[in-house]
């Protein structure tokens, strides 16, 4: 089994769940015992602010959405760029963080690229696997520019560029325009 820790998972139009119509989930931990991620795209009303001070008495001074990770109840978990505080590398100057302790250094961070979740999406042993194989997932190596993106097309973007890459790997093309119809 290859793990896919570190890297995209991508909802195909097969997959029929509702919690992940169009899901970009970063994955987190994946191993022969189960698999873990955050869903990027999935930004709540609710500002981090207002979720942090209902569990710290301390001040949040971040001005940003709360996420949801996904469907499965979690703790409070972060994806940062504030290496002395991971628990987690997931890829260069991409960390996993979701101890009180982390999380506490983290938001006071000032230069801290940070997102940060409630829930997250959960598979047991096995599970992805079996949804991999039918289909409902596609896989895509990523960058930092794109796990911390607040882009609204996250997925239109995503799913292209794994579209592309499939296609270019069957068809030797050097340049496909992005409106083939211009052609």
């Amino acid at each position: 089994m290859n793990s896919l820790q570190g890297q995209l998972l991508i909802a195909s139009p097969k997959l029929r769940d509702p919690n992940f119509l169009k899901a970009v989930v970063f994955m987190v931990q994946h191993s022969e015992e189960g698999a873990m991620g955050l869903v990027l795209n999935r930004p709540s009303s609710t500002a981090v602010r207002e979720a942090w001070e209902q569990v710290k008495n301390t001040p949040c001074p971040l001005d940003m959405p709360l996420y949801h990770g996904g469907p499965c109840p979690a703790p409070l978990m972060a994806i940062h760029n504030v290496e002395p505080f991971h628990e987690v590398r997931l890829l260069p100057n991409v960390f996993f963080s979701a101890s009180r302790e982390a999380l506490d250094a983290i938001v006071a961070a000032p230069d801290a690229t940070v997102r940060l979740f409630a829930g997250c999406a959960g598979w047991a042993g096995g599970q992805l696997e079996a949804e991999l194989e039918e289909g409902a997932w596609l896989t895509s190596a990523t960058s930092a520019d794109q796990v911390f993106s607040t882009a609204d097309d996250l997925w239109e973007q995503v799913a292209k560029q794994v579209a592309q890459a499939s296609l270019f790997s069957v068809i030797p093309i050097r340049h496909i325009p992005d409106d083939p119809s211009v052609n």
